[in-house]
């Protein structure tokens, strides 16, 4: 299991993604599950993914190969005029690369290596977009009313990100709650774990303003994690008091 983010703020993109991979309680590797591609000045373009790992892994490598070369390769995703096509593009790769998989596998692998998806991106002279892409190749992208997506074990971090968002907070009030949602769903999940993977994408700006990697002994997530749960004891212990008893005149 993973656990991915991808919020859209008036600014721009912000991006969280953790790097845990298992197969049992003492098989955990990391595995990195955020990947970019850019043309200075002209697109940035960024994918995370959840899901088989060989089936993900498999995706990017089609696309690390298609952006090496763009030149001789149709549909690349640095060629493409816009970054809906570049969805549907993404989306016909892992269908077919998920279709592939279980063929090879037969019966026995239907519904094992599904994988899905977070693209973000921004083209030059366009809007900064967010897509959510699922295995079947299709997908839906982010607006007002659903301007964050999720992939892998989503339930515990997205209370916080409900309560919390605002379209135009500050991308550094962005990433303390993409914080404050990672700490609560490591809390509760084995399967989702630090190292943690950040970009953050500045609108009209075609490189990552900001990438960086949370390890485990990272200062600032332990601040964040340790106030937070301070702050939800306090909160508790504010709200009014329950009793067994009805208050008599």
């Amino acid at each position: 299991m993973t656990y991915c983010v991808g919020m859209v703020l008036e600014k721009g993109l912000v991006l969280m993604s953790d790097t845990r991979t298992n197969s049992g309680v003492d098989n955990i590797s990391v595995f990195r599950k955020m990947f970019h591609w850019q043309v200075p000045g002209e697109r940035i373009i960024s994918l995370m993914t959840a899901g088989n790992l060989a089936t993900t892994q498999a995706v990017i490598s089609k696309l690390q190969e298609r952006s090496k070369h763009p030149e001789d390769r149709q549909n690349s995703l640095l060629e493409l005029p816009t970054m809906f096509q570049v969805a549907v593009e993404a989306g016909k790769l892992l269908r077919e690369t998920v279709q592939e998989t279980q063929e090879v596998n037969g019966p026995q692998g239907s519904g094992r290596f599904s994988a899905s998806m977070i693209l973000a991106g921004h083209i030059e002279g366009m809007e900064p977009r967010l897509f959510l892409i699922y295995p079947e190749g299709n997908f839906i992208e982010a607006s007002f009313d659903t301007p964050f997506f999720q992939i892998g074990e989503t339930k515990y971090g997205r209370p916080i990100l409900i309560r919390g968002y605002d379209r135009d907070m500050s991308f550094e009030d962005a990433v303390k709650l993409l914080m404050v949602s990672f700490d609560s769903t490591i809390k509760a999940n084995l399967s989702v774990g630090l190292p943690l993977d950040l970009m953050v994408i500045e609108r009209d700006n075609f490189e990552p303003v900001h990438q960086r990697r949370i390890e485990h002994d990272d200062p600032y997530f332990a601040s964040i994690s340790s106030s937070w749960g301070d702050a939800l004891k306090s909160a508790f212990h504010s709200l009014p008091d329950y009793t067994f008893y009805q208050k008599t005149d």
